[in-house]
């Protein structure tokens, strides 16, 4: 450790202005190295921070973020165990609203990431279920991991139990794309949903309506006509082809012939 930094040190320690105003500025640095998914660097940071009384919570918060964010990554339960213990220590009640559903969706992440997917989807759930100050590509991946835990929760039931945890996610999609047509989330889980439900009619409309809507999302379509294709390719078209007795490629060249007419 350098002369300047064992000064700096000691500034901190013996100057309660100097150590006050600093908190606010490793928190900005965090949260700009966390923009940059430098994670092992926010987590300095917000180590840092965190031993400032006034910042402490808000930067075990993104301390926890981006141990989930690692984890994503790597796999390695020690990132996981570094999120869940930060999260354990962060105290809510002075957030703000956005600081405040930023934490409910990290207690969300930690909770699908060690598999409590029932959990998991509650937690989402409130985040979905209300206007939270979100921004729409934040929101779109919420809501794609709620629809995405409550599909992991129905797997381990009865079939004929899942029905249920289905049409949840087949109402919360169709209220989603009234309030925001754009959804790409919205319309894959629609058709994904109806499948899983053994509704195939309803699980073919929906592909082939979410493919003309397209345009409607960010990137006008791209990424979701990628993601509904394979849907069709790989699920929607041999489960209904059997379902029906005609021969798959018969269905699959009826596919073909609609995104055709639709643009590619």
């Amino acid at each position: 450790m350098g002369c300047a930094r064992l000064a700096l040190l000691f500034l901190l320690l013996t100057s309660p202005a100097a150590y006050a105003a600093d908190g606010p500025e490793l928190v900005a640095q965090a949260r700009q190295l966390y923009n940059q998914r430098l994670f092992d660097a926010v987590l300095i940071a917000a180590d840092e921070a965190s031993l400032i009384p006034a910042t402490a919570d808000l930067a075990n918060l993104i301390g926890a973020r981006a141990y989930l964010e690692r984890f994503r990554e790597s796999a390695a339960s020690a990132d996981l165990t570094g999120a869940r213990e930060r999260l354990r220590r962060v105290n809510p009640q002075r957030f703000n609203p956005m600081e405040r559903t930023e934490f409910i969706v990290g207690l969300g992440e930690a909770l699908y990431f060690e598999g409590s997917y029932g959990a998991a989807a509650d937690v989402f759930e409130t985040v979905v279920d209300n206007s939270a100050p979100l921004p729409d590509d934040s929101r779109e991946r919420v809501l794609d991991w709620w629809a995405i835990a409550v599909d992991r929760d129905a797997w381990p039931r009865p079939y004929f139990a899942r029905g249920s945890s289905y049409q949840r996610i087949r109402t919360r999609m169709r209220d989603e794309l009234i309030s925001h047509p754009g959804s790409a989330t919205a319309v894959y889980w629609l058709a994904a949903a109806a499948r899983a439900d053994g509704d195939l009619q309803t699980a073919w409309d929906a592909a082939e309506s979410g493919w003309v809507r397209a345009s409607l999302t960010t990137d006008r379509g791209v990424a979701l006509r990628a993601d509904l294709d394979r849907l069709m390719v790989t699920a929607i078209v041999p489960e209904r082809a059997r379902m029906l007795g005609q021969p798959e490629d018969t269905l699959k060249l009826d596919w073909e012939m609609f995104k055709e007419r639709w643009g590619n």
